[in-house]
């Protein structure tokens, strides 16, 4: 089937008005987007004249890097940079701070610190668990206080 002169001049003019549809809604679409960000943009000189919105901030985790909170736990006097945390152990019951000064600071193993105690090692686990989420609590407590 052999295609006419006319033919291929029919679908080269069908194609080219099928491109300038294309094109001119692809150029809506982006004058639209384009529009769209500008309303919902706000310019550097509405906030420094209306001062909303301060251009910087200072973060407060370092504001005294070298402050130390003594806890003591187990007789011995633990050095804390932290005072939220040091806050939060001293909250709490005597034999869970022993356990998390045990296994944190005096790396004993779960299994040392059930025989400690007369337990086995899934209790001591169960009691360090049990005292890092009443840890976890008192932190949550003491930073929405501070906010």
């Amino acid at each position: 089937m052999a295609c006419t002169e006319a033919y291929k001049e029919h679908i080269e003019y069908t194609f080219n008005a099928f491109c300038r549809v294309v094109i001119r809604y692809a150029a809506i679409n982006a004058w639209r987007d384009r529009d769209r960000r500008r309303q919902r943009e706000i310019s550097f000189e509405y906030l420094t004249e209306e001062k909303f919105y301060p251009f910087s901030t200072t973060d407060k985790y370092f504001i005294d890097p070298c402050k130390q909170c003594p806890v003591t736990i187990c007789g011995q006097k633990v050095i804390l940079t932290n005072g939220e945390l040091a806050e939060a152990l001293s909250s709490l019951p005597e034999k869970k701070r022993e356990i998390i000064y045990f296994y944190f600071f005096g790396r004993y193993t779960q299994q040392e610190i059930g025989e400690l105690y007369g337990r086995c090692r899934s209790t001591a686990w169960h009691h360090i668990h049990s005292a890092l989420q009443i840890l976890h609590e008192e932190m949550e407590v003491l930073y929405r206080e501070e906010s």
